[in-house]
């Protein structure tokens, strides 16, 4: 029930709720009156416009107030900002000036960057190997486009001069070797073939099929731990090993001769020579007896494979590989390649891996660097002509499946590649042939003031910075007529006479090759 209302005892009470609030805003809003503002001009009495008619409520009147300072404020803010806007217009302009000089300073520090300069010698002797670095690569940038980014008054030997004495410094050859690189590869292309040789080449290891398969034998040593590949589609038999939990050279596949740790590139002269199943073939320069074991694997253990080689210790090597890898139809002699016509011949196929100056396999041996002089090349290449002349006197040209030579080294030299070859064409009577390699770039034709047969472009080059294995030059040979042209001079008269080969000779190659063929027939 509520409260009753008695009228008799009224009490008069406080102002209302939306009073006390009207007195509030009213109390608020003198805050923004000031002290100049007179009572009257807010007296309705008093003024005579038509506004004086209307009686304006205090919150009215505070916000007709609040609106005049508002205007009176926003005009001296607009002039302040007048003037900060004039000044900010006059440092603009300085400071644009400013950004304007700097950017051109900025300008011409970079076009001085840009621009390579030959340093002076006291420069020279203060700089480290990362300065000497950034050298080489800005000075092969000016080389390969010398016509428009070279230092006025300069010429192309200037810089080439800084480079071979920069390449010498930063990959510590020697400069004999240098300048002989320099002949074979263009500028950019040598950076390339000299940072290769600073990084080992892959372990590859080629499969004994007479064992077992690639597969199987890849599927052994994964389950051993070995990261593995194949080598690559032109092998059938590589495998590229990446990293091994356990030695590689040690695991009881290899001890069981499942495969052969042997490099990639000395595939290639096996795959080139291709020996056929019940042929006579002659590996001159065999050991350690990767290439032979591997001729003897094409072969399916048929045939006769004779491994030769000049040092009796290496040797040993052949004949341990050849017994671990199971080949049955090799014979091992320790002759002098150069004088094995005399021993032995009529072969249909021969492989010679002739000794070399080792400039293809920095990676193994980085003494070559700068153990190399011109002697070393002329000594080597003297060797591997004499080398090449016996082994094509040791192949038989009336072989009804062969009459092939192989010609390879692991030098990248053209003396001791193209050269040699070139001399072998004009001694005896054979041609260049293709050899059978898909890959590879082709041999050199001219080199310098030289001009070499044109089938030699028939001849491979491999590089490590191109086919990341070492360093290998492949040719392969067919020789057409077992006679040997010899030359006389009569009168200053040069003519060429085909001089045959002793039949006693003849008769004593043809001797032995038949007694080894009725050996293998017995056993």
């Amino acid at each position: 029930m509520g409260r009753k209302l008695d009228p008799t005892t009224y009490v008069k009470r406080g102002p209302g709720r939306k009073s006390r609030k009207q007195k509030g805003a009213e109390t608020e809003l003198t805050k923004f009156i000031t002290e100049g503002d007179s009572d009257s001009s807010y007296n309705p009495r008093q003024n005579t416009d038509f506004s004086s008619h209307v009686q304006l409520l205090p919150i009215e009147k505070a916000a007709k107030k609040q609106k005049k300072l508002q205007e009176v404020m926003d005009q001296e803010t607009d002039d302040d900002d007048e003037e900060e806007e004039e000044e900010e217009d006059k440092d603009g302009e300085k400071s644009g000036d400013e950004d304007m000089d700097e950017e051109d300073t900025v300008q011409v520090n970079i076009d001085e960057m840009d621009t390579f300069k030959l340093p002076k010698a006291e420069d020279i002797a203060k700089e480290d190997l990362q300065t000497i670095h950034q050298r080489i690569k800005d000075n092969v940038d000016v080389l390969s486009h010398f016509s428009t980014k070279r230092e006025g008054g300069k010429d192309r030997a200037e810089y080439l001069s800084l480079l071979k004495k920069d390449l010498s410094t930063y990959y510590s050859y020697n400069n004999f070797l240098i300048d002989k690189l320099l002949e074979i590869f263009p500028v950019s292309e040598l950076i390339d073939f000299l940072e290769a040789n600073e990084i080992q080449r892959p372990v590859t290891i080629r499969t004994n099929t007479l064992k077992t398969r690639r597969r199987d034998l890849a599927q052994a040593l994964i389950n051993r731990g070995v990261n593995l590949d194949p080598l690559g589609k032109w092998s059938k038999v590589g495998l590229v090993i990446f990293d091994s939990s356990v030695p590689i050279g040690a695991t009881p596949e290899y001890l069981a001769g499942h495969y052969m740790l042997q490099g990639a590139s000395s595939f290639l002269p096996v795959m080139a020579l291709s020996p056929q199943e019940g042929e006579t073939i002659l590996d001159m320069s065999s050991a350690p007896g990767g290439k032979a074991t591997y001729i003897a694997q094409l072969m399916r253990n048929t045939g006769v494979v004779v491994a030769n080689d000049a040092s009796a210790d290496r040797l040993k090597s052949v004949v341990g590989n050849i017994h671990r890898l199971g080949v049955t139809n090799s014979v091992v002699c320790n002759y002098d390649g150069r004088q094995f016509p005399k021993v032995m011949g009529g072969f249909d196929r021969v492989l010679l891996d002739a000794p070399c100056s080792g400039t293809g396999v920095i990676s193994k041996d980085p003494a070559v660097k700068t153990s190399k002089d011109e002697s070393d090349i002329q000594r080597s290449a003297h060797l591997q002509k004499e080398l090449i002349l016996a082994a094509i006197d040791s192949v038989n040209a009336e072989s009804p499946s062969g009459g092939y030579l192989v010609y390879c080294t692991c030098s990248i030299m053209v003396e001791e590649n193209e050269w040699v070859v070139d001399y072998a064409l004009k001694k005896r009577n054979v041609k260049l042939v293709p050899t059978g390699l898909d890959f590879g770039k082709e041999g050199f034709t001219r080199f310098k003031e030289r001009r070499f047969h044109p089938s030699l472009k028939l001849s491979r080059r491999f590089y490590p910075h191109s086919h990341n294995m070492d360093g290998f030059f492949v040719a392969k040979l067919k020789k057409f007529s077992n006679t040997v042209p010899t030359t006389t001079v009569d009168n200053g008269i040069v003519t060429t006479i085909l001089g045959l080969r002793q039949s006693s000779l003849q008769f004593h190659c043809k001797t032995i090759k038949n007694l080894f063929l009725l050996l293998f027939q017995e056993q």
